[in-house]
C-alpha cells in the first residue's frame, strides 16, 4: 500500500477530505518518529509496537566483487505485532 492509497482509505473510512487525511497522517508520522527517537519505542494499543534495535558490526560481502567488507554497527526500527493484530489475520 502506498501513502496515497492509505490517505484515500483514511478519507473514505472517516469521511474527512483527502487533504485533512493527509495532514492527520503526517501528524501521526511526526509524533511516531519523535517518540521513537526519544523513547526508543512507540506502542500502539491493539496493533503493535515499533522498537529500536541495535545491530552489531559485522562482515559482509560486496555483491559485485565478492570481497569481504566491514559493515558498521547501526540502529534499526523493528515492528512487533500485538495480540489483536495477530488474531485478526488468523
Amino acid at each position: 500500500m502506498t501513502k496515497t492509497e492509505l490517505i484515500s482509505g483514511m478519507a473514505k473510512e472517516t469521511g474527512l477530505t483527502k487533504a485533512d487525511s493527509e495532514r492527520a497522517l503526517n501528524a501521526f508520522l511526526a509524533v511516531a518518529k519523535a517518540t521513537i527517537k526519544k523513547d526508543g519505542r512507540f506502542p500502539l494499543a491493539g496493533f503493535g509496537t515499533f522498537v529500536v534495535v541495535n545491530r552489531k558490526a559485522r562482515t559482509g560481502r560486496n555483491p559485485r566483487t565478492g570481497q569481504p567488507i566491514q559493515i558498521k554497527a547501526s540502529k534499526a526500527v523493528r515492528f512487533r505485532p500485538g495480540k489483536e493484530l495477530i488474531q485478526s489475520i488468523s
